[in-house]
């Protein structure tokens, strides 16, 4: 004889299933594609060997989407989005070889990562099921009428729409992008070119400060805060300013190439999503 009422579990749409199993696919296909690139690879350098460690991470960055898409979290589609473009900037950069043309597994594995990665973005953005299923806020203790519970923490701030969330997402990339070509760079430096020592400082701790910089500009954007945008984009546009001549001076044109496109990328689409919103009263 039941006695009290047994939890119904609630099946997922088959659109979020189907999202969860691609994400799984992809983030497999990251790391078999990128140690193929790396096995054709002419020279298997220092440098390639570290943009192929920071790519091969991007796998963990889809299986904790997977988490939130589980958890239907709302920040999982601005996140999903950064993802996908910068994994198919960060694995393009790779197959193409500094002479000569590139593999043709290489080319393959790419082209079938690249149509994953939109596939990705597609059911994120394209799909209603998708799209419903992905508002709900991260969990915290709650303490309401003398009780503590642990719940669903609904932001006090004004709701961010979609594209305040993709410049914040996107925004956080600029100190991983700065920071691995950086990491690069050392391997000139211990070449003899003693004299990028100090700029070499330079660049790591710029992109450690960018970070933190990034999370207080995006802290008070949330909040509606005019003077938040502005200074976002004052760092975007430093981060440019800094970067790039770096990666042209201590990489050369192969290394602004394959480092600068990625941050130019996230910058482009941190500035699109800035112009897109609206700036609150």
């Amino acid at each position: 004889m039941r006695t009290a009422v047994e939890p119904v579990e609630v099946r997922r749409p088959s659109a979020v299933r189907a999202l969860t199993t691609l994400l799984a696919v992809t983030a497999a296909a990251t790391v078999a594609v990128e140690l193929l690139n790396y096995w054709y690879a002419p020279e298997q350098e220092f440098g390639l060997a570290v943009r192929t460690g920071w790519a091969m991470l991007r796998s963990l960055g889809f299986v904790l989407l997977i988490g939130q898409v589980n958890k239907g979290r709302v920040g999982a589609r601005p996140f999903g989005l950064i993802l996908a473009v910068t994994t198919i900037f960060a694995v393009g950069r790779l197959i193409v070889p500094r002479e000569g043309v590139p593999a043709l597994p290489g080319l393959v594995g790419f082209a079938a990562l690249s149509a994953l990665c939109v596939a990705v973005v597609v059911l994120l953005y394209r799909s209603d099921a998708v799209r419903a299923h992905l508002v709900r806020h991260r969990k915290g203790l709650v303490v309401e009428g003398g009780t503590i519970s642990w719940r669903e923490v609904v932001p006090k701030r004004p709701q961010a729409n979609g594209w305040l969330l993709t410049a914040r997402v996107a925004a956080f990339t600029y100190s991983p992008l700065m920071l691995v070509p950086a990491l690069v760079a050392t391997g000139s430096v211990l070449d003899g070119r003693i004299a990028a020592v100090p700029a070499l400082f330079l660049w790591f701790g710029a992109g450690i400060a960018v970070s933190y910089a990034v999370l207080f500009c995006t802290a008070f954007l949330l909040r509606g805060r005019g003077w938040a945008r502005r200074a976002l984009v004052v760092v975007t546009l430093g981060v440019l300013a800094l970067d790039l001549p770096l990666c042209w001076w201590l990489l050369g044109v192969d290394g602004l190439i394959r480092d600068g496109a990625p941050l130019l990328t996230a910058a482009a689409l941190t500035l699109y999503s800035l112009h897109r919103t609206t700036p609150t009263p």
